[in-house]
Protein backbone atom coordinates (compact mmCIF):
# COMPACT_ATOMS: atom_id res chain seq x y z
CA UNK A 1 0.00 0.00 0.00
CA UNK A 2 1.32 3.34 -1.01
CA UNK A 3 2.37 5.94 2.43
CA UNK A 4 -0.79 8.52 1.16
CA UNK A 5 -3.39 5.57 0.55
CA UNK A 6 -2.01 4.38 4.03
CA UNK A 7 -2.67 7.90 6.15
CA UNK A 8 -5.92 8.38 4.35
CA UNK A 9 -7.11 4.94 5.75
CA UNK A 10 -6.05 5.94 8.99
CA UNK A 11 -7.75 9.27 8.64
CA UNK A 12 -11.11 7.56 7.87
CA UNK A 13 -10.65 5.17 10.55
CA UNK A 14 -10.04 7.91 12.96
CA UNK A 15 -13.35 9.54 12.28
CA UNK A 16 -15.20 6.81 11.98
CA UNK A 17 -15.92 6.23 16.05
CA UNK A 18 -16.86 10.46 15.91
CA UNK A 19 -19.14 9.39 13.13
CA UNK A 20 -20.83 7.06 15.62
CA UNK A 21 -20.46 8.91 18.62
CA UNK A 22 -22.41 11.98 16.77
CA UNK A 23 -25.23 10.03 15.84
CA UNK A 24 -25.81 8.66 19.47
CA UNK A 25 -29.16 10.14 21.08
CA UNK A 26 -28.43 12.75 23.00
CA UNK A 27 -28.85 12.07 27.05
CA UNK A 28 -32.51 14.21 28.43
CA UNK A 29 -31.57 16.82 31.14
CA UNK A 30 -34.43 17.56 33.55
CA UNK A 31 -34.39 20.39 35.98
CA UNK A 32 -34.54 20.32 39.59
CA UNK A 33 -35.81 23.98 41.04
CA UNK A 34 -36.75 24.33 44.75
CA UNK A 35 -37.02 27.11 47.23
CA UNK A 36 -35.30 25.11 49.81
CA UNK A 37 -31.09 24.93 50.02
CA UNK A 38 -29.50 21.22 48.83
CA UNK A 39 -28.88 20.89 52.31
CA UNK A 40 -32.39 20.92 53.05
CA UNK A 41 -33.89 18.84 50.25
CA UNK A 42 -31.28 15.86 50.91
CA UNK A 43 -33.68 13.46 51.85
CA UNK A 44 -36.01 14.36 48.75
CA UNK A 45 -33.67 13.95 46.41
CA UNK A 46 -32.83 10.50 47.48
CA UNK A 47 -36.37 9.74 47.16
CA UNK A 48 -36.53 11.89 43.97
CA UNK A 49 -33.74 10.03 42.15
CA UNK A 50 -35.08 7.04 43.84
CA UNK A 51 -38.64 7.79 41.63
CA UNK A 52 -36.67 8.42 38.72
CA UNK A 53 -34.81 4.68 38.80
CA UNK A 54 -37.51 3.22 39.13
CA UNK A 55 -39.16 4.67 35.56
CA UNK A 56 -36.27 3.42 34.50
CA UNK A 57 -33.83 6.70 34.61
CA UNK A 58 -30.91 6.60 36.35
CA UNK A 59 -28.79 10.04 36.83
CA UNK A 60 -25.16 10.04 34.71
CA UNK A 61 -26.16 7.25 32.97
CA UNK A 62 -29.45 8.12 30.66
CA UNK A 63 -30.07 11.23 32.26
CA UNK A 64 -28.94 14.89 32.90
CA UNK A 65 -30.35 16.37 35.87
CA UNK A 66 -29.93 20.73 36.31
CA UNK A 67 -30.20 21.48 40.17
CA UNK A 68 -31.22 24.77 41.10
CA UNK A 69 -31.76 26.39 45.03
CA UNK A 70 -33.63 29.94 46.18
CA UNK A 71 -32.17 28.84 49.84
CA UNK A 72 -35.48 30.24 51.18
CA UNK A 73 -35.21 33.25 49.07
CA UNK A 74 -38.57 33.33 47.52
CA UNK A 75 -37.66 36.42 44.94
CA UNK A 76 -34.74 34.34 43.15
CA UNK A 77 -36.90 31.58 41.68
CA UNK A 78 -38.73 33.12 38.92
CA UNK A 79 -34.81 33.82 38.02
CA UNK A 80 -33.85 30.20 38.88
CA UNK A 81 -36.70 28.67 36.96
CA UNK A 82 -35.63 31.32 33.47
CA UNK A 83 -32.39 30.33 34.22
CA UNK A 84 -32.95 26.37 34.12
CA UNK A 85 -35.78 27.67 30.91
CA UNK A 86 -32.39 28.99 28.88
CA UNK A 87 -30.39 25.23 29.66
CA UNK A 88 -33.24 23.57 27.09
CA UNK A 89 -34.25 21.25 29.90
CA UNK A 90 -37.09 18.96 29.07
CA UNK A 91 -38.88 19.75 32.30
CA UNK A 92 -38.85 21.17 35.29
CA UNK A 93 -39.53 19.52 39.07
CA UNK A 94 -40.55 22.63 41.27
CA UNK A 95 -40.14 21.47 44.98
CA UNK A 96 -41.35 23.92 47.86
CA UNK A 97 -43.46 26.08 45.66
CA UNK A 98 -44.66 29.74 46.84
CA UNK A 99 -47.59 32.09 45.97
CA UNK A 100 -45.38 35.10 44.79
CA UNK A 101 -47.06 36.37 42.08
CA UNK A 102 -43.47 36.30 40.21
CA UNK A 103 -43.63 32.72 40.36
CA UNK A 104 -46.97 32.35 39.13
CA UNK A 105 -45.76 34.33 36.23
CA UNK A 106 -43.11 32.12 35.15
CA UNK A 107 -44.82 28.75 36.09
CA UNK A 108 -47.97 30.18 33.91
CA UNK A 109 -45.44 31.56 30.98
CA UNK A 110 -43.31 28.22 31.07
CA UNK A 111 -43.50 26.42 27.45
CA UNK A 112 -41.73 23.70 29.46
CA UNK A 113 -43.76 21.15 31.55
CA UNK A 114 -43.37 21.55 34.92
CA UNK A 115 -44.39 19.09 37.51
CA UNK A 116 -45.23 20.64 40.98
CA UNK A 117 -45.07 19.29 44.31
CA UNK A 118 -45.83 22.51 45.54
CA UNK A 119 -49.22 22.27 47.66
CA UNK A 120 -51.85 24.52 47.61
CA UNK A 121 -50.56 27.09 44.89
CA UNK A 122 -51.30 24.06 42.79
CA UNK A 123 -55.09 25.48 43.33
CA UNK A 124 -54.21 28.85 41.57
CA UNK A 125 -52.52 27.33 38.71
CA UNK A 126 -55.36 24.54 37.09
CA UNK A 127 -58.42 24.61 36.67
CA UNK A 128 -59.48 20.78 37.31
CA UNK A 129 -56.87 18.28 39.16
CA UNK A 130 -58.44 15.39 36.72
CA UNK A 131 -57.52 17.90 33.50
CA UNK A 132 -55.16 20.23 34.78
CA UNK A 133 -54.26 21.50 30.92
CA UNK A 134 -51.19 24.00 29.60
CA UNK A 135 -47.61 22.43 30.94
CA UNK A 136 -48.49 21.97 34.09
CA UNK A 137 -49.17 18.97 36.11
CA UNK A 138 -47.75 17.37 39.68
CA UNK A 139 -49.11 16.43 43.57
CA UNK A 140 -51.08 18.20 46.17
CA UNK A 141 -51.51 16.08 49.66
CA UNK A 142 -54.86 17.98 49.99
CA UNK A 143 -53.95 17.76 53.29
CA UNK A 144 -56.18 20.69 55.23
CA UNK A 145 -55.18 22.47 57.95
CA UNK A 146 -53.46 20.48 60.90
CA UNK A 147 -53.34 23.56 63.39
CA UNK A 148 -55.79 23.15 65.45
CA UNK A 149 -54.46 19.36 65.57
CA UNK A 150 -51.27 20.52 66.83
CA UNK A 151 -52.32 22.81 69.64
CA UNK A 152 -54.86 19.78 71.06
CA UNK A 153 -51.81 17.53 70.45
CA UNK A 154 -49.56 20.02 72.74
CA UNK A 155 -51.92 20.47 75.19
CA UNK A 156 -52.13 16.98 75.66
CA UNK A 157 -48.69 17.46 76.27
CA UNK A 158 -48.38 20.13 78.57
CA UNK A 159 -51.89 20.29 80.19
CA UNK A 160 -50.80 22.81 82.45
CA UNK A 161 -49.64 25.40 79.57
CA UNK A 162 -51.02 28.87 80.28
CA UNK A 163 -49.16 30.21 76.71
CA UNK A 164 -48.99 28.81 73.00
CA UNK A 165 -47.07 31.02 70.25
CA UNK A 166 -47.64 30.52 66.56
CA UNK A 167 -44.68 31.17 64.86
CA UNK A 168 -45.30 31.99 60.84
CA UNK A 169 -42.57 32.93 57.81
CA UNK A 170 -43.19 36.38 57.28
CA UNK A 171 -42.48 35.95 53.24
CA UNK A 172 -43.87 33.02 52.83
CA UNK A 173 -46.89 32.91 50.79
CA UNK A 174 -49.31 29.63 50.27
CA UNK A 175 -52.41 31.52 48.47
CA UNK A 176 -52.35 34.78 49.94
CA UNK A 177 -53.09 36.33 46.41
CA UNK A 178 -56.27 34.54 45.94
CA UNK A 179 -58.69 35.97 48.45
CA UNK A 180 -61.23 33.05 48.51
CA UNK A 181 -58.86 30.30 49.12
CA UNK A 182 -56.61 32.27 51.47
CA UNK A 183 -54.99 29.99 54.07
CA UNK A 184 -52.32 32.19 55.95
CA UNK A 185 -55.17 34.19 58.14
CA UNK A 186 -57.33 31.47 57.95
CA UNK A 187 -54.21 29.32 60.55
CA UNK A 188 -53.89 32.33 62.80
CA UNK A 189 -58.17 31.94 63.45
CA UNK A 190 -57.97 27.96 63.57
CA UNK A 191 -54.91 28.46 66.36
CA UNK A 192 -56.90 31.70 68.09
CA UNK A 193 -60.16 29.31 68.07
CA UNK A 194 -57.93 25.92 69.24
CA UNK A 195 -55.97 27.88 72.00
CA UNK A 196 -59.95 29.71 73.43
CA UNK A 197 -61.20 25.84 73.72
CA UNK A 198 -57.97 24.86 75.83
CA UNK A 199 -57.95 28.10 77.90
CA UNK A 200 -54.38 29.35 76.44
CA UNK A 201 -53.29 32.46 75.39
CA UNK A 202 -52.31 33.06 71.72
CA UNK A 203 -49.42 34.84 71.26
CA UNK A 204 -48.28 35.48 67.46
CA UNK A 205 -44.67 35.42 66.06
CA UNK A 206 -43.60 36.32 63.11
CA UNK A 207 -39.71 35.88 61.40
CA UNK A 208 -38.18 36.45 57.67
CA UNK A 209 -34.57 36.15 57.92
CA UNK A 210 -31.68 34.98 60.40
CA UNK A 211 -32.13 37.60 62.96
CA UNK A 212 -35.69 37.72 62.97
CA UNK A 213 -35.86 33.89 63.62
CA UNK A 214 -33.38 34.63 66.80
CA UNK A 215 -35.83 37.86 67.87
CA UNK A 216 -38.69 35.38 67.89
CA UNK A 217 -37.24 33.11 70.43
CA UNK A 218 -35.56 35.80 72.73
CA UNK A 219 -39.64 37.32 72.85
CA UNK A 220 -41.85 36.30 75.58
CA UNK A 221 -41.50 32.37 76.21
CA UNK A 222 -44.31 30.11 75.57
CA UNK A 223 -45.42 27.21 77.35
CA UNK A 224 -45.98 25.67 74.13
CA UNK A 225 -44.88 26.39 70.32
CA UNK A 226 -46.58 25.82 66.91
CA UNK A 227 -44.17 26.24 64.12
CA UNK A 228 -46.02 26.68 60.51
CA UNK A 229 -43.60 25.04 58.26
CA UNK A 230 -41.73 26.44 54.97
CA UNK A 231 -39.11 26.44 52.72
CA UNK A 232 -37.28 29.13 54.16
CA UNK A 233 -37.54 27.52 57.90
CA UNK A 234 -37.14 24.19 56.39
CA UNK A 235 -33.43 25.73 55.36
CA UNK A 236 -32.85 27.10 58.91
CA UNK A 237 -33.42 23.62 60.17
CA UNK A 238 -29.97 23.40 62.36
CA UNK A 239 -30.42 26.90 63.92
CA UNK A 240 -34.23 26.69 64.72
CA UNK A 241 -33.57 23.44 66.38
CA UNK A 242 -30.85 24.96 68.06
CA UNK A 243 -33.30 27.62 69.56
CA UNK A 244 -35.86 25.12 70.25
CA UNK A 245 -33.25 22.88 72.63
CA UNK A 246 -32.73 26.36 74.92
CA UNK A 247 -36.30 27.00 74.42
CA UNK A 248 -37.47 24.49 77.08
CA UNK A 249 -40.97 24.40 75.91
CA UNK A 250 -42.82 21.63 73.90
CA UNK A 251 -42.73 22.06 70.18
CA UNK A 252 -44.91 20.77 67.13
CA UNK A 253 -43.40 21.23 63.91
CA UNK A 254 -44.70 19.32 60.71
CA UNK A 255 -40.82 19.83 59.03
CA UNK A 256 -39.94 17.43 61.95
CA UNK A 257 -41.85 14.55 61.18
CA UNK A 258 -40.92 14.69 57.58
CA UNK A 259 -37.34 15.59 55.68
CA UNK A 260 -35.43 17.08 58.56
CA UNK A 261 -34.82 13.55 60.46
CA UNK A 262 -31.26 13.46 60.21
CA UNK A 263 -30.91 17.33 60.52
CA UNK A 264 -32.88 17.70 63.62
CA UNK A 265 -31.75 16.90 67.62
CA UNK A 266 -34.37 15.20 69.54
CA UNK A 267 -35.07 18.52 71.70
CA UNK A 268 -37.41 18.31 74.75
CA UNK A 269 -41.17 17.67 73.26
CA UNK A 270 -41.04 17.70 69.72
CA UNK A 271 -43.97 16.87 67.82
CA UNK A 272 -46.37 16.81 64.64
CA UNK A 273 -48.54 15.64 62.62
CA UNK A 274 -48.20 15.81 58.62
CA UNK A 275 -47.82 14.38 55.36
CA UNK A 276 -44.88 12.71 54.20
CA UNK A 277 -43.06 15.29 51.40
CA UNK A 278 -39.95 12.71 50.87
CA UNK A 279 -42.64 9.98 49.18
CA UNK A 280 -44.09 12.86 47.22
CA UNK A 281 -40.56 13.98 45.97
CA UNK A 282 -40.45 9.90 44.64
CA UNK A 283 -44.00 10.21 43.66
CA UNK A 284 -42.53 13.68 41.55
CA UNK A 285 -40.24 11.91 39.54
CA UNK A 286 -42.26 9.26 38.56
CA UNK A 287 -44.91 11.76 37.29
CA UNK A 288 -42.01 13.43 35.28
CA UNK A 289 -42.16 10.14 33.18
CA UNK A 290 -45.27 11.23 31.63
CA UNK A 291 -44.99 14.30 30.73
Amino acid sequence: MRRREFIAGLGSAAAWPMAVRAQQPKMPVIGYLSSRSSESDTSMLVAFRRGLNDTGYVEGRNLAIEYRFADGQYDLLPALGADLASQKVAVIAFAGGTAHEGVLRFIRASQIPIVLNAGRIIDLLVPNYNRPGGNITGINSLVGSLTSKHVSLLHDLVPNAKTIALLRDRGFKLDAVSPELSTLPQLEDEARVAATTFGLQLLLFYAGTDGEIDAAFDRQRPDALVIVTSPFFVTRAKQIAALIAGLGSAVAWPVAARAQRPVLPMVGYLSSVSSHDVELAAKTAFLRRDV
